[in-house]
C-alpha cells in the first residue's frame, strides 16, 4: 500500500527497512504526544474553567511520583531513539570488507561512474542484486549529495576530499538519483539512475561494454607515464617509499605521528605530496596538482590496493 504513495518509495535495499522502522516510530511518538498535550489542553480548558469572579482555585500540592515520572518517560523514550538511530546509523556508515568498489565523480551537473573493470558511466550506476556496493565519491567543483530515496542512502560530494556511502539493492528494477545539495542553476536537472541487474545479467552487462583495461590497469600505466615508478619502486630502493601493500596500513610520519593510508592520504600525498612527509624520505616529491584528474586519481588508488591484495594473495600461498 505504501508504495502507491508519493512519499514512501520502494524499499529496494537492506538497509531501508530499518531506516523506515525509525521513522515511523519517531512519527508514531510525535502524534501521540502532540494528541496527548493537546487534547489535555482542551480537557482541562473546559474542566477548569472559571465560572465566576468570586471563584478561587484550591491549592494544590505537587506529586513527587508524577515529576518522576514525566521524567522518566521522556528520557527512556530520548535513550530509546538515540541507541535506535545510532544502530542504524553505524550500519550505514560501515561497509562490509567484501563490498563491490566503484568510484563516483561528481561534477556540474552530471553523475560520473567508473566500475573496478573499467566500464564507465554517465548518469547511471548498474550494480549486481544481493551484493554489497561501496561508493567512493569526490566532487570536481562543488558540493553535491547523491541520494537514491529507494536505498534511503544519502551521503554528501565534496570538492577536494572523500567521502563513502553503501548500499545493497534486494530486487531488480530502475531508482531515481537525485543531487540533493544545491550545486548550480542547474541543479534540478541533475538526476540520473540506479539500475539493480540479476547478478548474472550484471556480470554480461559489465562485460558487453569493457574496454579491457581495468581501473588498475589504468593506473598503473599513469603511474609509469607519470615517472611515479622511478622514485616509489616496489623494493623500497627509490627517492620515496614503497606503494605495495601500504593501503589500510599506518604509515609513520617524520613529526612522529601516524597516519592511515587510505583514499584521502593517497590523494593528499598525490596533489599537496609535502602535508606529511614520511619518516626517512625527504620532501622531494612535485605536486601533480593540476596534472591529474580525479578520474586518475582513482585509477592510481586502484591501483595502489591491487598491489596490497597481490602481495596478500602470496602471502597465503
Amino acid at each position: 500500500m505504501l508504495r502507491d504513495l508519493p512519499l514512501f518509495p520502494d524499499q529496494a535495499s537492506t538497509l531501508a527497512g530499518r531506516v523506515d522502522a525509525l521513522f515511523f516510530f519517531l512519527v508514531a511518538v510525535a502524534v501521540f504526544f502532540v494528541a496527548l498535550i493537546f487534547g489535555t489542553i482542551a480537557v482541562f480548558a473546559v474542566k477548569y474553567r472559571r465560572r465566576s469572579p468570586a471563584e478561587r482555585p484550591r491549592a494544590l500540592r505537587g506529586s513527587l511520583w508524577l515529576e518522576l515520572l514525566w521524567t522518566v518517560v521522556p528520557f527512556g523514550l530520548t535513550m530509546v531513539m538515540f541507541a535506535w538511530g545510532a544502530s542504524v546509523y553505524f550500519a550505514a556508515a560501515r561497509p562490509p570488507r567484501d563490498a563491490l568498489e566503484i568510484y563516483v565523480v561528481a561534477k556540474q551537473w552530471m553523475w560520473k561512474v567508473e566500475h573496478p573493470e573499467g566500464r564507465q558511466e554517465i548518469n547511471e550506476l548498474h550494480v549486481p542484486v544481493g551484493r554489497a556496493v561501496k561508493l567512493t565519491m569526490t566532487s570536481q567543483d562543488v558540493i553535491h549529495s547523491f541520494f537514491v530515496p529507494a536505498f534511503r542512502v544519502k551521503q554528501d560530494v565534496l570538492p577536494g576530499r572523500y567521502t563513502t556511502l553503501w548500499f545493497e539493492a534486494t530486487k531488480p528494477g530502475d531508482y531515481r538519483l537525485f543531487c540533493a545539495e544545491y550545486c548550480g542553476t542547474q541543479h534540478s536537472g541533475m538526476i540520473g539512475r540506479v539500475v539493480a541487474m540479476d547478478p548474472v545479467a550484471y556480470e554480461a552487462w559489465l562485460g558487453g561494454g569493457a574496454t579491457g583495461i581495468s581501473m588498475a590497469a589504468a593506473g598503473e600505466a599513469l603511474f609509469r607515464r607519470l615517472g611515479c615508478d622511478t622514485c616509489h619502486r616496489p623494493d623500497g630502493t627509490g627517492k620515496g617509499p614503497s606503494l605495495v601493500g601500504i593501503y589500510g596500513k599506518e604509515v609513520r610520519l617524520e613529526n612522529g605521528a601516524t597516519v592511515l593510508a587510505d583514499e584521502g592520504y593517497i590523494r593528499e600525498s598525490v596533489l599537496n605530496p609535502n602535508a606529511k612527509i614520511v619518516a626517512g624520505y625527504r620532501p622531494t616529491m612535485p605536486t601533480f596538482r593540476g596534472l591529474i584528474s580525479e578520474e586518475g586519481l582513482a585509477q592510481i588508488i586502484a591501483n595502489i590496493k591491487s598491489q596490497g591484495r597481490q602481495e596478500q594473495q602470496r602471502a597465503e600461498r
